[in-house]
C-alpha cells in the first residue's frame, strides 16, 4: 500500500532540500553511509556554479545551519563529538524525493544538486 506524504512532510522536505550545499549532504549519505564531516568542509563540495566558497564560512555554516536543520529533521544524525553523520530516522522520508532529482538532474536548474 503506497504511502501518504501530508502537505506539512512534503513542506518540510523542500524546505531542507532549497539549500544546494544540504542537497550535496543528503544526496552524499544517500551514496554512503556514515560520513565524516570533514567531506563536507571541502571547498570542491560546497562549490555551486564554479563559485569557489570560503572554508571557514562554510564551517560555520555547516556546523551553525546546515546540520542541525537536517539534525532536527531527523534526516540525519550528527555526531559533533565523532565528526560523523550518518541517515537519520526520518531519511526514508526524503530518499525518494532525492532519488526522484538525482534520476532526472538533467532537467534541473544548473546549480543541482
Amino acid at each position: 500500500m503506497p504511502r501518504t506524504i501530508d502537505s506539512a512532510s512534503l513542506n518540510t522536505m523542500f524546505d531542507a532540500l532549497q539549500n544546494p550545499y544540504r542537497r550535496r549532504i543528503l544526496l552524499a549519505i544517500s551514496d554512503h553511509n556514515p560520513r565524516e564531516i570533514k567531506e563536507f568542509t571541502q571547498t570542491k563540495f560546497a562549490s555551486v556554479n564554479g563559485d569557489k566558497a570560503d572554508p571557514e564560512q562554510l564551517e560555520v555554516e555547516l556546523h551553525h545551519s546546515h546540520l542541525p536543520k537536517l539534525a532536527e529533521k531527523g534526516y540525519i544524525d550528527w555526531n559533533p563529538e565523532a565528526q560523523t553523520i550518518r541517515r537519520g530516522s526520518n531519511f526514508d522520508d526524503i530518499a525518494p524525493l532525492l532519488k526522484l532529482m538525482d534520476d532526472h538532474a538533467d532537467k534541473l536548474p544548473a546549480d543541482w544538486p
